[in-house]
């Protein structure tokens, strides 16, 4: 069994190294692993870190910044593997928590499983009452019983996430992809996870637009 880790880029020299040799050292038994980093138009710093990766992973440049989901989906076109996780490229989720994540999949008790950052006593930022909030929404809308709409770790067996028919550009990902599993009845299992949560000032990229924007995505695909 492989899985498939994309991690969409974009200017984090400070922590890619650092994330990609994190996961080289992830044991995961005989489940084998393929890494897929996106880069999203990022600067020359970046860039020279990711040519010394391409020697050893899946690397695809993107020529400008389109945003995450634009970059996520170009990354799911390359995927080989069984299961599919979506990692970002800081250090704000531990890959230890990996395990956990996909032994749900591997054991045939669950398609689709999201790490939540709420079912922990983990430290919250100046995001996490919004996020709580759209997960409210996204409950609501959809009649799901989440506690983390919103976060990075989100695991798919292949075949389900390459049937969605995804359209994002930029961080409506998360909403997107959770509302079209939830019109599919496919059930989301949550998983505790571990978060160290940065702030804007250490690169927080994320912006209130895109909580509007997350939030009409949410809406929209509930009515098309």
């Amino acid at each position: 069994m492989i899985l498939s880790v994309v991690i969409p880029c974009y200017n984090e020299e400070k922590t890619i190294e650092q994330i990609v040799k994190n996961l080289e050292q992830l044991d995961l038994g005989r489940i084998e692993k393929q890494l897929i980093i996106v880069d999203d138009g990022s600067g020359e710093q970046t860039i020279s870190l990711l040519k010394k990766i391409e020697q050893r992973h899946l690397v695809v440049y993107l020529k400008e910044n389109k945003g995450k989901g634009f970059a996520l989906r170009k990354g799911f076109k390359h995927v080989s593997g069984d299961i599919v996780i979506i990692q970002d490229a800081d250090l704000e989720y531990d890959v230890n928590d990996y395990t956990s994540l996909i032994k749900p999949i591997v054991e045939g008790r669950a398609d689709v499983v999201y790490g939540s950052r709420f079912l922990t006593n983990n430290k919250e930022n100046e995001f996490s009452k919004g996020v709580k909030l759209l997960t409210k929404i996204t409950n609501l809308l959809y009649g799901t019983k989440l506690t983390d709409e919103a976060t990075c770790y989100k695991v798919f067996r292949s075949d389900i996430l390459k049937d969605l028919d995804l359209r994002c550009e930029r961080f409506e990902f998360c909403p997107e992809v959770t509302a079209k599993i939830s019109k599919k009845n496919i059930q989301i299992k949550e998983i505790p996870i571990n978060y160290n949560p940065r702030t804007r000032d250490e690169g927080k990229k994320i912006k209130f637009k895109d909580g509007i924007e997350a939030l009409w995505t949410l809406v929209k695909y509930r009515f098309l």
